[in-house]
């Protein structure tokens, strides 16, 4: 292997796009940048810059406590950081019924999830499933989604063209919404039930692995339809979302390899969505599904399926309710003309989502470490970089300029794999099938429990610890799997340190 200059790798570190054009790569710069993003086979040191995730968007936060998920991106100018301040206020905005005194802040519900977006990403960070069932407990950083398969036409039209990722269930919409303003009753409680399977390590070890069922009771809108598809969602970490939207569409698709063609047994598929923004098909990164192609449609529709809110990308001031919810269709809004008739400005929007692409990532912790460094070795070695892509060099013309033009690790390929009949929540989304689920991004895991006092992982929180999301992992990931559960106690106990060392 030719390893670049190291002038070169600190260009990709510190280089932000004022700095250089916008224009694309040379081929110079292609061919040396195909250099750096190759996966390393020398275990026997810390890669250059490594310890910099994000490259210079990386936190200058080293002291670590719950707060390690909420800085802005290192690179960025005092002068920006205003805007990162009021997205951040808006991020933690307590919403309030309309009418309202506060004017700026009315239109919550009338059904929802949580009053503020801060309320499903807890400190930025990671959702869990909740102790209890209700009443002992609430699940206000999980929910579940809803939906039907197409009964009309015009429904399998729309998803064909991909204008549409999901048919909503008939009365209760998207999503339940277990919460309500006074008058309006919630639409229902999440149920879970869990059974105990224990899983038995090469070395004796047994590992206890909880299979989740999922049910919903106090029904406050009459009967679920009889096809009704659910599938749990926990709130994602925040950390690093702009970065992976200035990753260049040509380099997540040069992973992608639906039909196998290398016969490897991983079949990596891009989602297609539609970006209203846009008007037209774009790449999905966002999600567990990647059913959202961008920063603000992400956010735009979390605003108004969560907090009912409405905005210019999701019009209806009522959120997720649907024709059969006639009360809550005509319960007073918060739309102004301030807001340019809805209950949150193009602008506001515009500020949490510039917050949301700006929460930065922590360093590494230790990445010399003789241990981390056998386990990044057992990572690489046993296949698990064949979905979560260790780095990328992001676009110059990236979405803002903290994001261009860094080399990046976040430890994702953002492509659809089936992960097989364990993980299954059988409902699709867009391109993506019952089986299959968007790569999650690793960097900032090793900091869950710092952040966010727990270590629950996978979309539905199943996980009680790192061992057992791994342990989780099936179809074109089992072959991976189980290359960790032959590992020696030595060698696992080094994966885990390399992971928890992200």
């Amino acid at each position: 292997m030719i390893r670049p200059s190291l002038s070169f790798l600190a260009l990709i570190a510190i280089m932000s796009g004022p700095a250089g054009s916008l224009a694309g790569p040379t081929p110079e710069e292609a061919a040396r940048i195909a250099d750096v993003i190759r996966p390393t086979a020398d275990f026997t040191r810390a890669e250059p810059f490594e310890a910099l995730p994000a490259g210079a968007a990386t936190s200058k936060k080293r002291s670590l406590d719950t707060n390690s998920f909420s800085q802005h991106s290192g690179n960025m100018d005092f002068e920006r950081q205003l805007d990162f301040k009021l997205g951040n206020a808006l991020f933690k905005r307590l919403w309030v019924s309309s009418p309202a005194s506060t004017d700026s802040a009315d239109g919550l519900g009338p059904l929802f999830n949580a009053r503020s977006c801060q309320r499903c990403h807890l400190k930025d960070g990671r959702g869990h499933p909740p102790v209890a069932n209700w009443p002992d407990d609430s699940a206000v950083s999980m929910f579940l989604r809803l939906s039907i398969p197409p009964e009309t036409e015009e429904q399998r039209a729309d998803l064909a063209a991909n204008r549409r990722n999901v048919i909503p269930e008939p009365t209760y919409g998207g999503q339940l919404q277990d919460l309500a303003i006074q008058g309006h009753a919630a639409e229902g409680k999440m149920h879970i039930v869990y059974e105990e399977e224990p899983v038995t390590l090469a070395d004796g070890e047994v590992v206890s692995l909880r299979r989740p069922t999922y049910s919903i009771t106090n029904l406050g809108y009459g009967p679920l339809h009889p096809e009704v598809m659910m599938s749990p969602r926990v709130a994602p970490p925040m950390i690093g979302l702009g970065l992976l939207e200035s990753i260049a569409e040509e380099d997540i698709l040069s992973w992608a390899d639906p039909d196998d063609a290398d016969g490897d047994g991983i079949s990596g598929r891009a989602n297609r969505v539609w970006d209203k923004e846009a008007g037209a098909v774009a790449l999905g990164r966002f999600g567990w599904k990647a059913g959202e192609p961008t920063m603000l449609q992400q956010s735009t529709h979390a605003i108004n399926g969560d907090i009912g809110i409405s905005a210019p990308l999701a019009p209806a001031p009522a959120g997720d309710c649907t024709a059969a919810q006639n009360l809550c269709l005509d319960a007073p809004h918060g739309a102004s003309a301030r807001h340019e008739g809805f209950e949150a400005s193009s602008e506001m929007l515009r500020l949490i989502t510039f917050y949301s692409q700006n929460l930065a990532v922590p360093a590494r912790r230790n990445p010399e470490d003789p241990q981390v460094l056998a386990g990044k070795k057992v990572f690489y070695e046993s296949g698990c970089i064949d979905c979560h892509r260790p780095k990328y060099v992001t676009q110059r013309e990236a979405v803002g300029r903290e994001q261009s033009f860094q080399l990046i690790w976040p430890y994702t390929d953002l492509l659809l794999h089936d992960m097989g009949e364990g993980l299954a929540d059988n409902r699709p989304e867009g391109l993506a099938n019952g089986r299959e689920w968007r790569t999650p991004p690793l960097w900032g895991i090793g900091l869950t429990e710092t952040v966010n006092g727990h270590t629950q992982f996978l979309h539905d929180g199943r996980a009680r610890s790192l061992l057992e999301a791994i342990l989780w992992h099936g179809g074109e990931a089992q072959a991976a799997r189980d290359r960790v559960v032959a590992l020696g106690t030595s060698e696992r106990e080094a994966l885990l340190a390399f992971l928890n060392s992200l």
